[in-house]
């Protein structure tokens, strides 16, 4: 698969052809060209190190919308075995924006929720740009009961830009799915992983992921707005997105700091889109160590310790303010 460099890491990819091109050059002519070969190869380690290093906050979103990344189906077949999806709300249709089902993760059947995109426009139609519709959240909720019912830990895998906000899906109450969902995961009597992937978008994001464990890869991000959304509010233009994204404090970094967050996943450097096995590798052995670990909680302490977790997100103090800011106010 030929990588797709985003815009700024066409320095990158320019050093890389430079390099193949000397090689080819030396092997077809047989010239010894070691010396220039290794200074671009010093040229490259230190233009990785100055890029992947130093990305800010809207070059991490850009790395987590790359078309080339991995999608929840791909971590579903690397991570999971004996994959079995289920389809349908049983009130109005199937949501292929929401793939769910039930896998067995090492020697635990799990249910497995998931947000799903396409690579091309054709995929893209079919998934609703991973853009979940009521149904999809009403679907996953009637696979967590399920699962509830038959002792089946919930796991999350969430990459969305948001919720679908048409007129069908607000019709269809899109917002009181997701409100529902909020309410039953709280006191879902199994435990509970959520994953960001890729996109953490508003409450399409969160719709699956109230969580005992919340993951999140490290080039994935989790915001109640878009940067251009965002943008387009604060400044009437989207172009200034890359401001919106470092003042939103959506990195995987920003958000561990935060405590909205519990353990961040490495990525291979440049992100998971270069080496699928190895990010799915990296997540499959965060969710059988934290699934093992939270199975031992009881499960009224486990879900006293979801609520608790839950309400200590955002919570903020009040600082007295000074004289000359009381005598301002007068």
């Amino acid at each position: 698969m030929q990588l797709q460099p985003l815009d700024f890491e066409k320095p990158l990819f320019e050093l890389e052809r430079r390099l193949q091109d000397l090689k080819d050059h030396s092997d077809e002519h047989d010239v010894d060209l070691d010396s220039a070969v290794k200074a671009v190869e010093g040229k490259l380690r230190e233009t990785r190190r100055q890029i992947y290093g130093n990305l800010t906050a809207w070059q991490r979103v850009q790395i987590a919308r790359h078309v080339q990344r991995p999608f929840a189906l791909d971590y579903i077949g690397r991570c999971f075995t004996n994959w079995i999806e289920l389809h349908g709300d049983r009130r109005f249709a199937e949501d292929k924006a929401m793939p769910s089902g039930l896998a067995m993760l090492g020697t635990q059947r799990c249910v497995v929720i998931a947000h799903q995109k396409g690579r091309n426009t054709k995929e893209n139609v079919m998934r609703n740009f991973g853009c979940a519709h009521p149904e999809g959240y009403r679907k996953a909720l009637r696979l967590m009961r399920l699962g509830e019912k038959f002792g089946m830990p919930v796991i999350s895998l969430i990459d969305t830009p948001g919720a679908f906000p048409g007129i069908g899906s607000e019709e269809r109450h899109i917002s009181e799915a997701i409100a529902v969902n909020l309410r039953e995961m709280m006191r879902l009597r199994v435990p509970v992983i959520a994953a960001v992937i890729g996109e953490g978008g508003s409450g399409g994001a969160l719709g699956i992921g109230v969580a005992d464990h919340v993951l999140i890869l490290e080039n994935a991000y989790y915001s109640v707005i878009s940067p251009e959304a965002c943008s387009a509010i604060l400044w009437r233009d989207r172009r200034h997105a890359a401001e919106a994204a470092e003042a939103l404090k959506l990195t995987a970094q920003d958000l561990l700091n935060l405590g909205v967050v519990d353990e961040i996943v490495p990525e291979p450097e440049g992100g998971a889109h270069r080496d699928y096995d190895s990010v799915a590798g990296n997540l499959s052995t965060a969710l059988r160590r934290n699934l093992q670990h939270i199975s031992r909680i009881p499960t009224d302490e486990l879900l006293t310790k979801r609520y608790e977790k839950f309400r200590r997100i955002g919570i903020f103090t009040e600082g007295k303010t000074t004289a000359a800011s009381d005598r301002s106010l007068v």
